[in-house]
């Protein structure tokens, strides 16, 4: 599932050439997505979009009365293209711009398009999202804070999106990894000082997964169509068995919340 760094990736990708520009059509080949598309998105033409911005994993273009939203799902990707472009089997939702389109490709269809008239951060997908990582807002002592008196794993607690917004298992694995902190440590227990650590480990995850473009295990790909690279830097995600990048213990790998967690018993305490 695209994180918060592959929605991110995307989002830069798509700003430079969509903000100011005017919606020209919209064209829904399947409705079908996640949820369907509504009626109310075809009356965004005539538009113009005003702004960009990422909540979350989710994409939002201000269109001046209204928003759209936009997700990618477990599969999806935006890219601008030619408007001439003849659509492929997977290609669900086209934004036109004129000369371009944004087009949502979406195999397993679990993405959304939704419009909005009132302020997105009130919107019931919106609304009870947690503090964003990459901003001044999160940083040890809010951490700290957000996990006074929790008994819960801090593993499941960093991809918790009411406490912190966007980071997926790839990227909770890494920074955890990055920070020395065992994935099953009980959340309350951390002190401030690991949690300071925690932090910034998982601001320079999530930096360093945007610069290298996000990660491609299956079907992310940029607005330009090109994959990123993040997952050749893996330190754990993924690599059960094989040697630490720090000590050489093998990596290990347990399932926790039905999700697959990696890391190295010698280095993450």
């Amino acid at each position: 599932m695209p994180e918060l760094p592959e929605v991110e990736v995307t989002l830069r990708g798509i700003s430079p050439q969509l903000k100011g520009r005017l919606i020209t059509g919209v064209v829904v080949r399947e409705p079908r997505l996640r949820w369907r598309v509504q009626d109310a998105v075809g009356r965004v033409a005539g538009r113009e979009i005003r702004a960009l911005r990422r909540r979350g994993k989710y994409i939002l273009l201000d269109c001046g009365d209204g928003h759209l939203i936009f997700h990618l799902g477990m599969s999806g990707s935006l890219r601008l293209l030619e408007q001439a472009t003849p659509p492929q089997k997977h290609d669900h939702f086209d934004l036109q711009l004129g000369e371009l389109t944004l087009r949502l490709r979406d195999p397993r269809r679990f993405g959304a398009v939704i419009w909005t008239d009132q302020s997105p951060d009130t919107h019931p997908l919106l609304r009870h999202l947690g503090v964003e990582p990459l901003t001044r807002a999160f940083d040890g002592r809010r951490l700290h804070a957000l996990t006074r008196g929790l008994r819960s794993a801090i593993k499941q607690t960093l991809m918790d999106s009411s406490r912190v917004v966007g980071v997926g298992n790839i990227y909770a694995n890494e920074s955890l990894f990055l920070a020395g902190i065992h994935p099953a440590t009980r959340a309350g227990r951390l002190s401030l000082a690991r949690c300071i650590s925690l932090a910034a480990a998982t601001k320079k995850v999530l930096r360093d997964a945007i610069r290298a473009g996000g990660s491609s295990l299956r079907d992310f790909v940029g607005s330009d169509g090109r994959p990123g690279y993040f997952q050749q830097r893996y330190r754990v995600y993924d690599r059960a068995g094989e040697p630490c990048r720090c000590c050489g213990t093998p990596i290990r790998r347990q399932v926790q919340g039905q999700r697959a967690t990696f890391y190295c018993p010698s280095c993450q305490r």
